[in-house]
């Protein structure tokens, strides 16, 4: 039985020990994201609702998956959420400068997602407005792993990973971790089938 979790992202910022760090936590509800707006050093910030998503979230049922910090008050997060449909839908949302914007469904993943199950399962970011993310699109046993890369704030159209395709010939591949080392250098990872299992 899938969780309706409540989960909430808070950034918490250390003087002269760590930049940032996130933490989330789950209760019941819809999705939420918290930044730190008016946090003081070493105090966590107010959780607030991940803006947007409500509105995309027909079914109210919602995952913050991954979130990944640049510097402070510069982040994004990743997730899923079911629309009016009923189908699991890929979300993307990013903050600049300590104000989270609105999410969105990652662009272009609408198109590759015909069998209504996709979701982020890894957001990095390199720095500023610069990040990438990756999940998968496609029902179980018939899925594809994507990655779409987001270029001074805007987020660029989801693909399936280059060559994938040829090797995941039992249809069933998923990203399951993106990392950037600098804007628009990132690598990622996951799995795929190449045949029936034995």
């Amino acid at each position: 039985m899938r969780l309706r979790p409540h989960l909430i992202v808070r950034t918490l910022t250390i003087v002269g020990t760590v930049a940032s760090a996130t933490l989330a936590i789950a209760a019941a509800g819809c999705g939420q994201v918290a930044a730190g707006p008016g946090a003081v050093a070493g105090s966590w910030g107010r959780p607030i609702e991940v803006p947007g998503l409500r509105a995309l979230a027909k079914a109210h049922d919602t995952s913050v998956n991954s979130v990944s910090c640049a510097s402070t008050g510069n982040c994004a997060a990743g997730g899923d959420y079911k629309d009016g449909n009923g189908h699991l839908q890929g979300f993307v949302v990013s903050e600049k400068n300590g104000v989270w914007g609105q999410a969105i469904e990652v662009p272009g993943l609408g198109a590759l997602n015909t069998g209504g199950d996709a979701q982020v399962l890894s957001v990095s970011c390199g720095s500023a407005g610069n990040c990438a993310a990756g999940g998968y699109y496609g029902p179980a046993g018939n899925g594809q792993g994507f990655v779409v890369s987001e270029k001074n704030g805007v987020w660029g159209q989801a693909i399936e990973v280059p060559g994938l395709g040829a090797l995941n010939t039992a249809r069933d591949a998923t990203v399951v971790s993106v990392s950037c080392a600098s804007a628009g250098n990132c690598a990622a990872g996951g799995s795929y089938t190449n045949g029936p299992l034995r």
